[in-house]
């Protein structure tokens, strides 16, 4: 590996810590699986369209694509905000476990946030144009038509039915060579099935492919 790649690494890891250290209390993502997300959404900074995230929380990781992407794009925020619907029999036993331990550090108050959390996230970010849609991914995405199309498509859903719900409702609107990230599908049976389920029902030959052996889980849109 050259000293010049080398220097290049250092320096987006320095750039994509400081962003990191910005939003570290506005997300759940550990620091190294936020700053694999910057790294890979970076390679497809020159895809035209919006970004969408489904499953913000408290909206630190939109805010750090804002502050990697520009004032440029048009960002939509997609959350509950009161937190995540029951898992079922589909999502696994463990996701059925960790929703019941509701002492675990992790439980986060089984992920809810208050919205005014993720619109203080997006107004330190470089976003001018952000949208915070709050409901259930069952009723508020059949009612999104982005018309500038998709470019970066972030689903952090969990659970099979809301995964399902995103991949039907967007992933039609993503543009050829846009980035759909699948947060959750090394994590949760409830994720992966409702990929490979979605992928299998409308005949798309995507591959899922794994970004620099982490646990980092994307498709391309042919």
């Amino acid at each position: 590996m050259s000293l010049s790649h080398n220097i290049l690494n250092s320096f987006k890891r320095f750039k994509y810590s400081s962003i990191f250290s910005k939003y570290q209390p506005f997300t759940m993502v550990p620091k190294e699986t936020y700053l694999q997300n910057l790294n890979l959404i970076s390679q497809f900074k020159n895809v035209q369209g919006a970004v969408v995230e489904c499953g913000v929380w408290r909206g630190g990781m939109s805010a750090g694509i804002a502050d990697l992407l520009g004032v440029s794009r048009t960002y939509y925020l997609f959350d509950s905000f009161e937190g995540l619907p029951e898992a079922k029999a589909i999502d696994g036993e463990s996701a059925i476990a960790w929703q019941k331990d509701i002492h675990s550090e992790n439980y986060f108050e089984n992920c809810k946030a208050e919205k005014a959390w993720a619109e203080k996230a997006m107004g330190l970010s470089k976003a001018k144009d952000y949208s915070l849609i709050q409901g259930w991914f069952e009723k508020s995405l059949p009612e999104f038509n982005c018309k500038e199309g998709i470019a970066v498509l972030r689903l952090d859903g969990d659970w099979y039915e809301s995964t399902m719900d995103c991949l039907v409702n967007l992933y039609p609107q993503v543009v050829a060579g846009g980035l759909i990230i699948l947060d959750d599908y090394y994590l949760w049976d409830g994720c992966s099935r409702a990929v490979h389920d979605y992928l299998s029902k409308n005949s798309i030959p995507s591959r899922i492919k794994q970004f620099n052996n982490s646990h980092l889980h994307y498709i391309v849109k042919l």
